[in-house]
């Protein structure tokens, strides 16, 4: 019996575009669908030529289509979308968002967790990295905003070198481990230097939350860059309701340059949420964490022991929270994910406002 058009239909509403995170059918890809008894050939359009991820939409259609009964082969063709059907899906991804502030895309539902430090070296961004994969198993829906535009790691430490896709004037973030990424990385030839002066390292991050296509996160992770300089001035005005966590190491050093990072926050109007302390153990020592925190006046998140397992992850690109979820380390990251999603949230939409003037 000839297999039923309908169903082939509704098998397709289950092929969901990887980086849209949405299903074909509602993102009008499918362009036919065609049946000659027992052979079925469907063609998607996607948004752009040369697609990286045509081997997902494949396994997906040949899963999902050649399931439904009566489909003995199924083919796959892919077209292209005119740039009228690129600005017509543009339209229908914003129209989904709820803008938190004048301009900025990001969902008002979405909380922000800027993760800072007061100077390099500390572990900031391979704490974000595996942060935001432990918030993403705990059934979060998550993205990662790497704004430390010098250092920029997130996508070496997350293993992906995948650029965004260009949507009509819409960035598509890229996707890797269920996490929804952007990085100036994405942009960079290998791995050149970025010489940029204060206002245009604004406009990179203003960029990243206006242009870029975020979907309704229920978090994004922010690797901020160290110390109090001009990106973390420039998010606390972009998205004043963002929550800050602390990274220190336990020495007193650390310490004393961490706080200057707190403070900052506090007088930039966010939340301080916590203190982490890294690499915790014989090297470093303790209890630096606990100190901090006890100064500022908030809670010890959590301790992350010194291990090398950490740091191998990072450099192949797989987060140790998924690859050795057993280890010390693995099991204190995602203890404080926990922790901080018990954390009720700010609620309330941003407003941008000017800053005070910090002395």
């Amino acid at each position: 019996m000839e297999p039923s058009r309908d169903a082939i239909l509704r098998a397709l509403e289950g092929v969901i575009d990887p980086e849209l995170r949405r299903p074909v059918t509602e993102l009008d890809m499918v362009r036919d669908v065609r049946v000659e008894g027992a052979r079925v050939a469907v063609t998607i359009a996607l948004t752009v030529a040369g697609c990286p991820l045509r081997a997902s939409f494949d396994e997906q259609v040949q899963r999902l289509v050649g399931a439904v009964p009566g489909v003995e082969s199924v083919e796959l063709a892919f077209d292209v979308m005119t740039p009228e059907e690129r600005t017509a899906l543009s339209a229908r991804l914003r129209g989904g968002i709820r803008e938190r502030s004048s301009g900025i895309s990001l969902d008002a539902s979405t909380r922000v967790l800027a993760v800072a430090s007061g100077k390099g070296g500390v572990g900031k961004s391979s704490l974000t990295a595996n942060l935001a994969v432990a918030l993403a198993q705990l059934g979060e829906s998550v993205g990662v905003l790497d704004a430390d535009i010098y250092g920029h790691s997130i996508p070496h430490l997350l293993g992906t070198r995948q650029r965004p896709v260009l949507v009509d004037k819409m960035i598509v973030p890229p996707v890797a481990h269920g996490l929804h990424l952007m990085s100036i990385g994405f942009f960079q030839d290998d791995n050149a230097p970025l010489m940029w002066r204060g206002p245009m390292l604004h406009r990179a991050l203003e960029q990243f939350l206006s242009d870029v296509h975020w979907p309704k996160l229920d978090t994004l992770v922010v690797d901020m860059p160290p110390g109090t300089g001009d990106v973390s001035i420039s998010l606390a005005q972009l998205l004043p309701r963002a929550e800050v966590l602390v990274v220190t190491t336990p020495q007193p050093l650390a310490r004393e340059v961490a706080s200057r990072a707190a403070t900052m926050a506090r007088k930039t109007s966010m939340r301080l949420l916590g203190v982490i302390e890294n690499m915790a153990g014989d090297v470093f020592g303790s209890g630096g964490g606990e100190q901090l925190a006890q100064d500022l006046g908030v809670p010890l998140l959590g301790s992350v022991p010194l291990d090398a397992r950490l740091r191998d992850a990072g450099d192949r690109g797989e987060p140790l929270v998924l690859g050795d979820p057993g280890s010390d380390a693995a099991r204190a990251i995602t203890a404080i994910a926990e922790g901080v999603a018990a954390v009720p949230r700010e609620q309330g939409v941003g407003i941008l406002k000017p800053l005070p003037l910090v002395s």
